[in-house]
């Protein structure tokens, strides 16, 4: 059986992010959605938070598991008895540093392999970090997450910064 890892924050999690994981879903028997515990960045939400969202967005998809988890992650895909880590990739500047971790990860895990997706172009653009700088503006983001998502991170900005978001959203 063919299992493979999607490592990443989703803080919180996109259509792009969601793209991959379907896509990466019909590609391997099982992926892991391994959402990390990064304690040096500051999320918007939780780590149960960001589990218990990417579950509601694949609930549809039989062969999907989430995860938290932290320390390196080739020692997650090896827990998981995985094969492969699949990433996405949005950009060149994505293909530089995904090659120097996928690099690295062969060498600590030579068992271990890399594969990238390259986002549909649509998403290209789309990060976290984008949603959350327009949700903490008040601005729409309906246009980049799951109608769900998009509720809980403008609440989420509400909670944080007493403001109420537009009523147009």
């Amino acid at each position: 059986m063919a299992v493979a890892v999607y490592p990443g924050s989703f803080d919180p999690v996109t259509l792009g992010h969601q793209d991959i994981i379907e896509r990466s879903s019909r590609i391997m028997d099982k992926v892991i959605v391994g959402v990390l515990k990064n304690n040096s960045k500051s999320p918007l939400f939780s780590v149960e938070e960001r589990v218990n969202m990417l579950k509601s967005v694949t609930g549809h998809l039989s062969n999907i598991e989430i995860q938290a988890f932290d320390g390196l992650l080739v020692d997650f895909v090896r827990q998981c008895h995985a094969d492969v880590i699949v990433r996405g990739l949005r950009a060149i500047t994505d293909f530089e540093y995904e090659l120097q971790m996928s690099q690295t990860n062969r060498v600590i895990a030579s068992e271990v392999d890399t594969i990238f997706l390259t986002t549909n172009l649509k998403y290209s653009y789309l990060s976290s970090s984008i949603v959350k700088e327009i949700a903490m503006y008040h601005g729409d983001i309906r246009a980049f997450v799951h109608p769900e998502i998009a509720v809980k991170v403008q609440e989420k900005v509400e909670s944080r910064t007493g403001k109420m978001p537009s009523r147009e959203q």
